[in-house]
């Protein structure tokens, strides 16, 4: 057994955004999600910035005390009272801001880990703002990201690399009510 490395008590702690909630469908997996993820970070080298996205599509700075929290027989829920954000573009720092009445700088986020599920998350958009705004993230990037989710073109890319696919066939959302497609 390796001895536990002893921490510098100066060194400053990794700024760590959890982006969760969002606009798709998985909304409320995504909370849950984001509370697991809170509750295993490592307090001591980590310090967690929650930033709630709404089912509109806005984003908030949620507070560690109550954000996220599993009261029994209640949903877990964002604080839509919490301020708004806003990503602040082209800082090479990586910081985010709120808005409204006295914005104040959310300060330097080292690194986000999002936790969106589905569209708007899991899809490459996401992905693609943080690049936009110079912030690093974990997890994949744009292009593998748009691929995962889109399971037309990743198995034709994975045919196209010499991988076996099973045969398969894509039903459009324009195409699901025309029986003849439906049949197939």
């Amino acid at each position: 057994v390796l001895p536990a490395q002893s921490r510098n008590p100066m060194e400053r702690k990794i700024r760590v955004a959890l982006v969760f909630g969002g606009r798709s469908g998985e909304h409320e997996v995504s909370l849950l999600s984001a509370r697991s993820i809170l509750d295993a970070l490592d307090r001591d080298r980590y310090e967690p910035v929650l930033l709630g996205i709404d089912h509109d599509g806005r984003w908030h700075r949620q507070e560690s005390a109550t954000a996220l929290l599993n009261t029994p027989g209640a949903p877990l829920h964002l604080d839509a009272a919490a301020p708004a954000v806003a990503v602040s573009p082209g800082d090479a720092s990586g910081s985010l801001v709120t808005t409204g009445a006295g914005a104040l700088a959310v300060g330097p986020i080292d690194v986000v880990f999002p936790v969106l599920h589905g569209t708007y998350g899991e899809d490459g958009t996401i992905q693609g703002l943080l690049e936009m705004a110079s912030l690093p993230y974990v997890g994949s990037g744009v292009l593998g990201s748009s691929v995962g989710m889109d399971k037309h073109v990743a198995k034709q890319l994975l045919r196209a690399a010499g991988l076996p696919v099973v045969d398969w066939f894509t039903v459009r959302a324009s195409e699901a009510l025309d029986p003849a497609v439906v049949a197939q």
